[in-house]
């Protein structure tokens, strides 16, 4: 099977594994300065702890063997200032993956969520069957709606969904980006 790339360098940018141990006094003290930022939208920051981010990364390698959650520390200047990931939960199907992420909000404003997300498309197609992405984030999300939106993902449904987070308002959006779609836009991008 081919998996995705572990380290992938996007210029200034870059996007690696998860080291356990060795990230956690940084993750946390990223998280730690963020938690104004991504609490309106972010429902595990209600138990957000130095315990629960080493319990996160514990188990990043063991998610990464099984194929099923690829998370990514976002990189930039040589700092993390966020994380992302391509996962599949329970209920996507075995063609479909999805992603997430967030960042510091220093980190905002510069691209670093569009380009991870950019290249994260590309390792989510280098997994064979895989043939959609999508992008899943509450409706008054609009941030993070931005992102799908700038590299060519449609809005696939919207759902009811669990208010889980304060801003949440339990309407989820989902974009989608197909293989062939991905492949048409990345041609056109190039020419």
């Amino acid at each position: 099977m081919n998996l995705p790339q572990p380290v992938i360098e996007l210029d200034d940018l870059t996007l690696r594994r998860f080291d356990g141990e060795a990230d956690l006094p940084e993750l946390f003290q990223v998280i730690e300065e963020s938690l104004e930022h991504l609490r309106p939208w972010m429902p595990w920051i209600a138990e957000h702890s130095r315990a629960r981010t080493a319990e996160f990364l514990a188990r990043r390698a063991e998610r990464w063997a099984s194929g099923q959650d690829y998370t990514y520390a976002i990189v930039l200047d040589g700092a993390i200032v966020g994380a992302c990931g391509l996962f599949r939960r329970d209920d996507t199907p075995e063609t479909g993956r999805e992603i997430g992420y967030w960042l510091h909000p220093a980190a905002t404003g510069r691209g670093a969520a569009t380009r991870a997300t950019r290249a994260l498309v590309e390792q989510a197609f280098r997994l064979p069957g895989v043939d959609y992405v999508e992008v899943v984030h509450d409706t008054a999300n609009h941030a993070s709606g931005a992102v799908p939106a700038r590299l060519g993902f449609t809005e696939h449904l919207r759902r009811p969904a669990e208010r889980l987070a304060p801003a949440d308002t339990g309407e989820d959006r989902i974009w989608r980006i197909t293989r062939d779609q991905a492949k048409a836009r990345a041609a056109t991008e190039a020419s």
